[in-house]
């Protein structure tokens, strides 16, 4: 099944040395940021505390801080207020979710 094997790839590449260890909370925020990303639109920080469903606002902004410890986002000031902070991706998030989509075409083959 293929769904399986993508699974299997998947949990392979989070046990590399390369990307930095995740909890599932992690790894939920991670994928609803890259969904907005990838539909070109900024988050906040405050936005994304409250994305979550089943996660606290204080949750999601303890794992912000973690994922930005990890290297996985960075935060970036709005032009006109800088007390609004986006949450941008990295070059380790890009390589994260380009390695994703390897294993996704790779469990598809």
């Amino acid at each position: 099944m293929s769904y399986l094997k993508f699974l299997n790839l998947v949990d392979a590449v989070r046990q590399l040395p390369s990307y930095p260890a995740m909890d599932s909370t992690e790894v939920r925020l991670l994928n609803s940021l890259a969904a907005l990303w990838h539909d070109d639109k900024k988050v906040s920080v405050l936005e994304a505390m409250n994305m979550l469903a089943n996660a606290s606002p204080s949750s999601v902004h303890r794992r912000l801080k973690t994922l930005r410890a990890k290297g996985f986002i960075k935060l970036q000031e709005d032009e006109f207020d800088n007390r609004i902070k986006y949450i941008v991706a990295t070059p380790l998030a890009h390589k994260y979710f380009t390695k994703m989509n390897e294993c996704l075409v790779k469990a598809l083959a």
